[in-house]
């Protein structure tokens, strides 16, 4: 009883932390906002303590902010930072990239080939919301860039991919309509990296996903983003 009660907690818990996470990267609260005990636990219908659980577990995927004696918040990214984190992005993927094509299976194959199919089957723009990125298809991009390094069998450069991705996504969000001004065929670009990937070509697949991560940042970068940026309380830490 008392096993099974704790098995629902922490099922209750998880349920939270995803919701909290989804409604984080789908711009719900903008940069810096404080994330208030009381209101989440009544959007969420839960309480406090399950939404303390949730928040502090989303402060290690660094998608909330703890200040000590303020409370939670969603964080803050500046220019730079989103600079370092493309980097790191291209850095530990082109390594991933690497050993997943050396290690992937027929069965891994056949996932990523699933997994594009459904990137290329689910509604990309939202025109009933200015042309946002719909949460669909966000997630359809995520699970296809996961399945590209699920091979590679290694769980912590996993992780740590996911968590850049977040923050990615999140900053690509905030940074708003620079993202969506910008002059690429980004299913092209999803095409030729699964087509390397599963030509086993390690080169250019690496290649392929460097110019993908870094087109997306020039996009974020260009002008107007500054602009942007201080109206959703971003900082540029740099003239």
């Amino acid at each position: 009883m008392h096993m099974s009660k704790s098995i629902e907690s922490e099922t209750l818990s998880t349920q939270i932390r995803d919701s909290l996470r989804d409604d984080i990267l789908a711009g719900r609260w903008a940069a810096g906002d404080k994330l208030q005990l009381v209101a989440l636990t009544k959007h969420y219908k839960t309480s406090s303590t399950v939404i303390r659980e949730a928040l502090t577990r989303l402060v290690g995927d660094r998608l909330v902010v703890l200040k000590p004696n303020r409370g939670f918040f969603v964080p803050t990214l500046s220019l730079d930072e989103i600079k370092d984190i493309t980097e790191l992005r291209c850095v530990s993927e082109e390594f991933g990239i690497g050993l997943a094509v050396k290690r992937g299976d027929l069965a891994w194959e056949s996932e990523l080939i699933a997994a594009h199919h459904t990137l290329e089957r689910t509604p990309y723009r939202d025109k009933s919301a200015n042309g946002e990125l719909t949460e669909a298809w966000d997630r359809a991009h995520q699970a296809f860039h996961a399945k590209l390094l699920e091979a590679c069998g290694v769980p912590v450069l996993i992780d740590l991919a996911s968590t850049l991705s977040d923050l990615a996504q999140l900053y690509g969000r905030w940074a708003g309509r620079a993202t969506r001004n910008m002059d690429r065929d980004i299913a092209k670009e999803h095409r030729d990296i699964m087509a390397a990937a599963l030509d086993r070509n390690a080169d250019a697949a690496s290649r392929l996903l460097r110019t993908h991560y870094e087109t997306t940042l020039k996009a974020i970068l260009k002008s107007g983003v500054e602009k942007e940026a201080a109206e959703r309380g971003l900082e540029k830490t740099n003239a």
